[in-house]
């Protein structure tokens, strides 16, 4: 389904992508996103309880004990915030497309990507030929499979793969997203592919 401009593409009503290109990130939208920035809130939360227990620990009576609680505040508030910082890096790095230049045209790029998807197992969730193709891998009995979304523009293929929201982050997933984006690259054959 494309928005009233013409441009992006919503699959599902779960992924959405960026009307204009200086975005170059994928975009989740409505629950998925909560969900895929899940980690980072409870780091906040988590943060903000630290905070208040600074805070109470100033009306203390007991220097000894007010310290002590300032202490374990100020530990907590440094690891969940350094936590969710280097979370949220990461989760965002992941959203963003990857270029591969190619010779090709848009359609013949669209047909490597979907041949690729057939031969890899992949459920294609949503695709506009010469546009944009969206794509699930196969999961375990346990977890679901990673989002593969790729883009069109001309010469070049944008490609971004991530974690399903629903399982979360996990350095496993994070491995088989490299993968996937690998994967596309060769597909259609192209050079060295610059992060944008």
């Amino acid at each position: 389904m494309r928005d009233d401009a013409g441009h992006g593409f919503a699959a599902s009503g779960r992924l959405i992508y960026p009307p204009h290109m200086q975005a170059e990130r994928l975009q989740l939208a409505g629950f998925e996103r909560v969900k895929y920035f899940a980690p980072v809130a409870i780091c906040g939360y988590l943060s903000a309880l630290c905070v208040a227990l600074i805070i109470t620990s100033a009306f203390l009576e007991n220097m000894r004990d007010a310290i002590a609680i300032t202490a374990a505040g100020v530990f907590g508030l440094l690891v969940s915030a350094g936590l969710g910082a280097a979370i949220l890096r990461v989760q965002l790095r992941e959203l963003r497309y990857v270029v591969v230049p190619t010779h090709a045209d848009p359609d013949e790029n669209f047909e490597a990507v979907g041949r690729l998807a057939q031969t890899s197992g992949w459920q294609v969730t949503a695709n506009e030929p010469g546009r944009c193709l969206e794509a699930r891998t196969q999961g375990s009995v346990l977890t679901e499979g990673e989002i593969v979304a790729v883009r069109f523009r001309q010469h070049d293929v944008l490609v971004a793969s991530i974690c399903d929201p629903g399982v979360g982050f996990s350095l496993v997933g994070r491995r088989r997203c490299t993968e996937n984006r690998e994967r596309v690259r060769l597909a259609v054959s192209a050079g060295k592919p610059a992060i944008v």
